[in-house]
């Protein structure tokens, strides 16, 4: 079978396609449903034969990884000259359609959140011998939005695809990265050795990406850019200074400062200095953050610029300003807010809060 899939099509007498879903720089990927196994999967095929060559070893490297924090690979097909990878349907968005859509920052509970799953999804990968090479935001799947009920990583299927055509374009200089449709999306995020040498990566330049996208998360900003002022930046490993709001607000910083540490910690220059997933997984262990749902609401009511009312499917509930993470001006009547809430004297108080800047 030739071109694009289409729904009623069937793959090795099995999957059929219900419906096309995406696609990234190397693959097309849609829903199918297993008809032995009657339920709804993901199904991945290449966009070119450079990626059909490389499809059936990243399926086999990808399968070695099972854990609640990864996608699980669950079937590779070869139909004469095409290839095709099954893959867990995670019902969801990327990281950065879930948690970048109304927010350009999160606050640090929900960083130190999506930073504990991170880790543990990426010690189970090391643990199996298997190095993901381009973690970035869209190569992480997010179920239940800002209340992040799963995060999963995904993608390991194309590791080694992903690894050659980044190391061809870290071979053709900074001009190609900033060409390349994989390098573009990794290169904030990418280590310096995956730049400078990049066949010779470890499971350090992983931990690098990974603190790379947390000082993302918290801060906004990509800690080096990108494009090719990035590579530079990247190359120097200059410690990137965050934002003042970060560590402004005292009920905030303590945390905060955890995770800046922690991210920085991954961001070393020399590989050997970073800390391993494992150590990421214990020191995320330790922080003290909420997992509690999180709900949007509109601010009806602000008293003295110091508190107020938040209408939401929660009904009425109170916030102090001192609750809200984020930079001034301070929160207005009208604005739309993200927050958590808990159970007070009265109304039910919010905390933490966040501004909700896009639609």
């Amino acid at each position: 079978m030739s071109g694009p899939l289409k729904p009623g099509d069937v793959i090795g007498g099995r999957y059929e396609i219900e419906r096309y879903i995406d696609e990234g720089g190397m693959q097309f990927v849609y829903a199918a449903r297993d008809r032995l196994a009657d339920r709804i999967v993901a199904l991945k095929t290449p966009k070119n034969k450079s990626a059909t060559k490389r499809f059936r070893r990243s399926a086999i490297v990808a399968a070695k990884v099972n854990h609640p924090n990864v996608a699980k690979t669950l079937d590779y097909i070869k139909e004469g000259g095409n290839r095709y990878l099954i893959e867990e349907l995670i019902v969801g968005q990327d990281l950065s359609k879930a948690l970048f859509r109304k927010t350009s920052f999160l606050d640090p509970y929900l960083v130190a959140k999506v930073f504990h799953h991170m880790a543990k999804g990426l010690a189970a990968a090391h643990h199996a011998g298997v190095i993901h090479r381009d973690l970035k935001p869209t190569n992480l799947m997010v179920v239940g939005g800002y209340s992040l009920t799963e995060l999963k990583i995904t993608d390991f299927g194309i590791a080694k695809m992903a690894e050659e055509e980044l190391a061809e374009a870290a071979e053709g200089g900074e001009q190609t990265l900033t060409t390349s449709q994989t390098a573009v999306g990794a290169l904030p995020y990418m280590a310096p050795e995956a730049i400078d040498t990049p066949k010779e990566v470890t499971r350090a330049a992983d931990i690098w990406s990974l603190g790379a996208m947390i000082f993302h998360l918290l801060t906004g900003q990509q800690p080096f850019g990108a494009g090719l002022r990035a590579v530079q930046k990247i190359m120097a490993a200059e410690q990137p200074a965050a934002p003042a709001f970060v560590l402004r607000n005292p009920q905030f910083s303590p945390l905060a400062s955890e995770l800046l540490d922690m991210s920085y910690a991954c961001m070393q220059k020399d590989p050997a200095a970073r800390p391993t997933a494992d150590d990421l997984v214990a020191r995320c262990g330790a922080l003290c953050y909420t997992v509690a749902p999180r709900f949007e609401g509109v601010v009806t009511r602000v008293e003295y610029e110091a508190w107020g009312f938040i209408a939401s499917d929660k009904g009425s509930v109170f916030f102090h300003m001192d609750s809200v993470f984020g930079t001034p001006p301070k929160l207005v009547t009208g604005d739309r807010v993200l927050f958590s809430a808990y159970a007070g004297g009265g109304a039910p108080r919010a905390y933490p809060v966040l501004k909700i800047t896009s639609a």
